[in-house]
């Protein structure tokens, strides 16, 4: 693929490690390539990163067609940098598009852009502990009329950012409210793909959540109300009488790819795992009796983020003590540190770049 190059002119400091947070802070350059029906995928090129222009009647501002991928460059100790699993965020990518009437981009291309883009901007990958650079794809219409109608005209887009960690609290144990009004997706709708009206809609529950000094919401199924789907932006695990179990994918959860290598890890070392329907009934018996053993969210941002409190209808339960537990403690050094080049990659996850 030809990739053209503009580079910025004015070229940023990097920043100080400790002061990154998460997705405040981005690298000089972007990478866009424009899509037109009857023409295919065109233009593709780096240029400096700053703001996009748009028609004020962009598909995608007034009917939400976007969608978008998170993913990490991650600097080993010998400088080398990697990625984790790029070809399963392009598949995932590809499916989000798919349902979203956007134009897809072959696998063996988008993994050429993918790869040639962090190249160019890997100086920006940082060294310090428990920082990577994020890497946000995202697709989106640009029609400029105000028909709905599927797509002719697209923007796809890369931009990445020098990240630490994405909660405040770490590793240690988040406080997680159970939603009982609000719902995230249902079945047949927009729930399995990565797209922004996803997230929108969560909002209100987030931001209620976080009035009453909770980091996210976990979210029940949009027709009965009664099953654990996602934990906010994450999916979610439990340790229950010893079984690691975690919410079946019945086409209204997204299908992390962080929660794929979990199960495979876990499975592959022996743990008995299930995906399965979970009720919130069954939870909260589990949280009473004292079975619920460990809780933990993961995904790409945090990769693994324990759970120390759940409330559920007011009510307030303790999981393992507050402090993280031996599975979730594991999970989180055996991934991280394949991520990072640490530990032996024995399922063939990394992506080195050099």
């Amino acid at each position: 693929m030809q990739i053209s190059v503009t580079r910025n002119p004015n070229p940023a400091v990097k920043p100080d490690p400790a002061t990154l947070g998460f997705g405040r802070i981005f690298t000089d350059h972007m990478f866009l390539m424009d899509y037109t029906a009857g023409e295919g995928w065109h233009d593709a090129r780096i240029v400096p990163f700053g703001p996009l222009s748009l028609h004020p009647a962009c598909t995608a501002l007034h009917y939400g067609s976007e969608i978008f991928e998170g993913l990490k460059a991650y600097r080993r100790a010998d400088g080398r940098v990697q990625l984790f699993r790029p070809m399963e965020n392009i598949r995932r990518m590809n499916r989000s598009a798919a349902r979203l009437c956007l134009p897809t981009i072959p696998e063996e291309d988008a993994l050429e852009i993918l790869t040639t883009f962090v190249s160019f901007e890997k100086d920006w990958v940082p060294s310090a502990p428990g920082t990577s650079l994020y890497i946000r794809p995202f697709l989106f219409g640009n029609d400029e009329n105000l028909g709905v109608h599927s797509v002719h005209h697209a923007t796809f887009a890369i931009i990445t950012s020098p990240v630490g960690s994405y909660y405040k609290e770490g590793i240690n144990p988040v406080k997680i409210m159970i939603e009982s009004e609000d719902v995230r997706a249902v079945r047949g709708g927009t729930g399995e793909a990565k797209c922004g009206g996803n997230y929108a809609a969560s909002n209100r529950a987030g931001e209620k959540a976080e009035k009453q000094g909770y980091s996210q919401v976990l979210w029940l199924d949009g027709v009965e109300q009664k099953y654990i789907e996602e934990v906010g932006a994450m999916n979610v695990m439990f340790k229950i009488a010893g079984e690691v179990v975690t919410p079946m994918l019945t086409g209204s959860i997204l299908p992390g790819i962080t929660r794929k290598s979990c199960l495979e890890l876990l499975r592959k070392e022996g743990y008995p795992v299930s995906e399965r329907r979970i009720s919130v009934d069954e939870l909260a018996q589990a949280m009473k009796d004292g079975t619920l053993e460990e809780a933990w969210g993961c995904g790409t941002a945090a990769v693994i983020s324990p759970i120390g409190e759940l409330c559920y209808q007011g009510k307030k339960y303790t999981v393992n003590g507050g402090e993280i537990g031996p599975v979730t403690h594991h999970l989180y050094d055996t991934m991280t540190g394949i991520q990072w080049g640490r530990i032996e990659d024995p399922f063939g996850w990394v992506y080195p770049l050099d």
